[in-house]
């Protein structure tokens, strides 16, 4: 399916939360410096380095948007309610073609595409199609495996851009829980405590344990500032490992050294995002390069990890646990044996759902994104077609 000249698209309480440091100086500004990584350096946001732009220059042109989204979506109400940065109107609301009058927003020309659904895939390529004015496509989420099709990398557009950066704080914070939860045995703990059972018991210390880390980006590196303020070595694997260096990375291995990253691992990290090339690297030839006491943690995408594979693992004692944030099939099925392992700790793909995590997406789209495009500027967060993030 070839698509015209379509450009570009944007996917898209009781106690109050804390503010983030990004909050922070948005409400009263900083003098702080902060060490941005390489990733997150001039292209790229981080939620907690990243300070808020002073937008300047002269604006050049209008953003018309649509948003590819629920009309319900609380988190979107910045975006829906406004107000929009200068020369920025939104045009309409829906989650499928059929919800749009294709007539009457042909006339207004659209230009940017927010995309927040779930069933995306789909609607998106087909409002590409008969909306061939469009430049830029954002998603309010980090992965873009949910849009991902043939169709969409193979459209002419100008800018796909994501989250990256909005969720990694969180994840790092679980990526050291299930680390401690496997280093404290902490399953006993609960149960001695059900028992009314006074008994020691030793327990692994974390510091000067190896954290390797599958896919060291933006998730990656935020887990491992955590992993060496608790003394740990980081070993990360990159695509592009040549010539990368990061202070808070002992070791920078390239993808043909995955299986030396899982032999010398305690605790595997996985964030890596879902494209063709990582579904299934995880495989049971790479779990078998495990140390018998490795826990795998996977805050990625469910299907990089060969789940029959891990499960015969776990079961068999080959590796020592999992801490599994995300699953092959989501909602985990309820017959799926990984709810009966004792040596799995599961979570419900909502160790990122913070109380602020996904309005403060949409702020960031409107925020940082939107002012760059109405003044020609270059965008945050672009995403590499190609590689598929």
């Amino acid at each position: 399916m070839r698509l015209s000249s379509a450009a570009a698209l944007f996917v898209s309480a009781s106690r109050r939360p804390r503010l983030t440091s990004y909050q922070s100086q948005r409400l009263f500004g900083s003098s702080s410096t902060a060490s941005p990584s390489p990733e997150t350096m001039g292209r790229y946001f981080n939620r907690e380095e990243s300070l808020p732009t002073k937008h300047e220059g002269p604006v050049v042109k209008e953003a018309r948007i649509l948003a590819l989204c629920d009309a319900d979506d609380e988190y979107n109400r910045p975006l829906y309610e406004g107000p929009l940065p200068e020369n920025a109107r939104l045009l309409k609301i829906g989650s499928s073609l059929a919800e749009f009058d294709v007539d009457e927003i042909s006339e207004q020309h659209p230009n940017v595409i927010f995309v927040s659904h779930p069933k995306s895939r789909v609607p998106l390529v087909e409002l590409l199609i008969k909306f061939p004015s469009v430049e830029w496509v954002h998603t309010r989420s980090a992965g873009i495996d949910f849009i991902a099709s043939e169709e969409l990398f193979q459209a002419p557009l100008k800018q796909l851009t994501n989250a990256k950066g909005m969720f990694s704080s969180t994840l790092a914070e679980y990526c050291m829980l299930a680390i401690s939860y496997f280093a404290k045995d902490l399953p006993r703990l609960m149960r001695q405590k059900n028992d009314v059972n006074w008994e020691q018991y030793p327990v692994s210390e974390i510091r000067g344990s190896t954290l390797g880390v599958v896919g060291y980006g933006d998730i990656g590196r935020a887990s491992a500032k955590l992993a060496k303020a608790y003394g740990m070595r980081v070993i990360g694997l990159k695509r592009n490992a040549e010539g990368f260096s990061d202070p808070y990375c002992d070791d920078v291995y390239g993808m043909d050294r995955l299986h030396d990253l899982m032999a010398e691992s305690d605790y595997i990290l996985v964030s890596a995002p879902l494209t063709d090339q990582t579904r299934g690297m995880i495989s049971a030839e790479a779990l078998s390069h495990c140390k018998r006491s490795a826990v795998v943690i996977n805050v990625g995408r469910g299907p990089i990890i060969d789940e029959e594979a891990l499960v015969d693992a776990l079961q068999n004692n080959r590796i020592r646990g999992a801490g599994l944030d995300v699953m092959t099939v989501e909602p985990l099925p309820k017959d799926s044996p990984l709810w009966k392992l004792e040596n799995v700790l599961l979570s419900p793909h909502n160790m990122d759902m913070t109380l602020s995590f996904m309005k403060e997406s949409t702020q960031f789209f409107i925020d940082e994104n939107l002012p760059r495009f109405v003044r020609g500027q270059e965008l945050l967060n672009p995403v590499d077609l190609k590689a598929g993030y």
